[in-house]
């Protein structure tokens, strides 16, 4: 004899629909974000799911669907048309980029999770993402985790009258703060992502520093000599450290960046490293996508100690180690 499901039963049960509804709430969270809901949520603290939907020429019904979603995890409250922000939509405003990562950025490939798991699935480009939304989401995530600390480390670089360089730009924003902060200046952009540069230009011309700025589309793991990059004396390169990975493979990208930048003097090389010794109980957001992502795609993610013992073989010295360990062991390594 069936019963019908009335949303108190506990046990594993209640605790499985908590699993499904916290998936379609994650997409739920991304999508809220990228059409300006949990903007509005944020600084009005409730806005009418149906005026919300009409002033932006979106569906009724699905925008009501969306804040379900959210309501269904306790993102938000809800009370017919009203959404009202709970007390936990801060945090989730503050860790929004994750979600967006996940929903958007990363979505084709955890889709294709049990066909790209398949050892002889895993040859040549046999995942994909997209690489536009990686970098709108990145851009975010960056703000959260390195940001306040890379502002720190730039007190003690002086480029003088030598360019920037930022590896794997993605959208333009370490470039463009780094310009502003820098106006004697130039700077160059490389990203393997066209969308991403394509997004960089704008923000950078928006920003009126676009006349300022070179963008290279390459692959930093496969960087030629060229013009622009004679001058650079600082070299940034973020949350993209571990594509060079394996070993040996990092310190021949390591030697390679020395041999590109001839005249650089200092490199800031930010990146996740692995968290594998915590707990699986105690994974904060953004932990288990992310390492769970990269393994699906390949790509190793070394621990602290690996990166370090790697620097000399790569032709720098490493200065300083500046810890963050926010969501997937952030660390900012200062090289000269």
């Amino acid at each position: 004899m069936s019963t019908a499901f009335d949303g108190t039963s506990g046990g594993p049960r209640l605790a499985v629909a908590d699993i499904f509804n916290s998936a379609v709430a994650a997409w739920a969270i991304g999508a809220a974000w990228e059409l300006g809901a949990l903007d509005e949520l944020h600084a009005a603290r409730k806005l009418d799911a149906a005026e919300f939907a009409d002033r932006h020429g979106l569906d009724p019904a699905a925008t009501a669907g969306m804040f379900r979603a959210l309501a269904a995890v306790g993102a938000v409250e809800r009370d017919g048309s009203c959404v009202t922000a709970s007390g936990t939509f801060d945090e989730v405003f503050r860790t929004r980029s994750f979600f967006h990562w996940l929903s958007r950025g990363s979505a084709e490939l955890f889709r294709a999770m049990p066909s790209i798991m398949r050892r002889e699935n895993r040859v040549g480009d046999f995942y994909t993402r997209d690489p536009a939304a990686i970098a709108f989401a990145c851009r975010e995530i960056s703000e959260v985790t390195y940001e306040p600390v890379f502002r720190a480390v730039l007190n003690g670089v002086d480029p003088g009258s030598g360019a920037i360089a930022d590896l794997g730009c993605g959208g333009g924003g370490r470039l463009l703060e780094m310009l502003e902060r820098f106006p004697g200046t130039r700077g160059v952009g490389v990203d393997i992502a066209r969308p991403a540069l394509d997004s960089a230009r704008r923000r950078l011309d928006e920003a009126g520093l676009g006349g300022r700025v070179d963008l290279v589309e390459a692959d930093v793991r496969a960087l030629e000599p060229r013009p622009e990059f004679a001058a650079v004396d600082v070299v940034t390169c973020f949350m993209m450290g571990h594509d060079l990975w394996p070993r040996a493979r990092c310190a021949a990208a390591l030697r390679r960046l020395r041999e590109v930048f001839p005249a650089a003097s200092r490199l800031l090389l930010g990146d996740a490293t692995s968290t594998r010794a915590v707990p699986d109980a105690a994974l904060p957001v953004f932990t288990l996508g992310f390492e769970l992502g990269h393994d699906l795609m390949g790509a190793y993610v070394p621990t602290v100690a690996e990166w370090e013992s790697v620097f000399a073989d790569g032709g720098w010295r490493l200065l300083r180690t500046h810890r963050i360990d926010a969501v997937v062991g952030e660390v900012i390594f200062e090289l000269g």
